[in-house]
């Protein structure tokens, strides 16, 4: 894969509340990163599985969460009941490219969805991704730019290669 570019699909909680999650989802994986964070990537075979229908559009498909709930935001809405937990997107080559997340507490959508969207600046408050690990309970570490980096997510390129973390 090339240097230059980072593709992300993921479900970002508490290590706990994933391990609990992926209990659930056979195809689930669960990958820690930093400030007691974990990660699922979500490969298709957890999208299918997730989805209940087989199915394996992505997340946000096209117009983003809460215009009908499917089998993925239900089983995400039943999840946040024990703790927050988000749903993030990131799709970026030669230095630009997209963001998304969202995030459910409680068994609501409590933040977002939010977007950015290719050659747009970032907002002042941050990316959606680092404001969806701030509302997570995140923060910047000594000398890392944002949220982002602080809990390792630049860790990895690609959804597939968080997979194979998992594995």
């Amino acid at each position: 894969m090339s240097g230059m570019s980072y593709e992300l699909q993921a479900l970002i909680g508490t290590l706990e509340l994933l391990r609990v999650a992926a209990a659930e989802v056979s195809a689930a994986r669960v990958v820690p990163l930093g400030q007691g964070l974990a990660l699922i990537p979500v490969t298709s075979s957890v999208l299918a599985a997730l989805q209940g229908d087989g199915s394996v559009h992505k997340p946000f498909g096209g117009a983003g969460f809460g215009r009908h709930a499917d089998g993925f935001e239900l089983r995400l809405a039943a999840w946040s009941k024990a703790g927050p937990i988000a749903c993030v997107e990131a799709e970026y080559f030669g230095g630009s490219g997209t963001q998304r997340a969202a995030v459910w507490e409680n068994g609501r959508i409590v933040l977002g969805p939010l977007t950015s969207g290719e050659f747009e600046p970032s907002a002042p408050e941050g990316t959606p991704i680092s404001r969806a690990l701030r509302r997570l309970g995140a923060h910047t570490g000594e000398g890392r730019a944002d949220e982002f980096a602080s809990v390792g997510l630049g860790l990895h390129r690609s959804t597939r290669d968080w997979a194979a973390e998992a594995d």
